[in-house]
C-alpha cells in the first residue's frame, strides 16, 4: 500500500473524534512551541489558540470522551500565553 493509500485508509476508518483529537493536540503542541521560542512568537500562538478555542466552543462536547482533557490542555496553553505576553515584573 502506498503512503497515500495508507493515509486515505486511515481517514476512512478512523473515528472522526480521534482524528480531531490528534489534530487538536498537534496544534496545541505548535502553539506551545511558538510560546517557548525566544522571543515567543505570540501572534502565531494567538492564532492557534483562537482556532483551538473556537473548536472547543463549537464542537467540544462532540470530541468524545476526551473533551475534558482537551479543555484542560487548551487552558494550560492559554495560561502560558498570558505569562509569555506579560511584561517581566521588576524587582524593586
Amino acid at each position: 500500500m502506498t503512503d497515500n493509500a495508507a493515509e486515505l485508509d486511515y481517514l476512512r476508518t478512523t473515528p472522526v473524534t480521534e482524528i480531531l483529537g490528534n489534530h487538536f493536540f498537534v496544534l496545541l503542541q505548535v502553539a506551545a512551541l511558538r510560546l517557548g521560542d525566544s522571543p515567543p512568537r505570540l501572534e502565531e500562538a494567538r492564532v492557534l489558540i483562537d482556532v483551538l478555542t473556537a473548536m472547543m466552543g463549537t464542537g467540544g462536547d462532540s470530541l468524545g470522551e476526551h473533551a475534558g482533557l482537551y479543555r484542560n490542555a487548551l487552558s494550560e496553553v492559554q495560561q502560558a500565553f498570558v505569562r509569555a505576553s506579560s511584561p517581566p515584573s521588576s524587582a524593586e
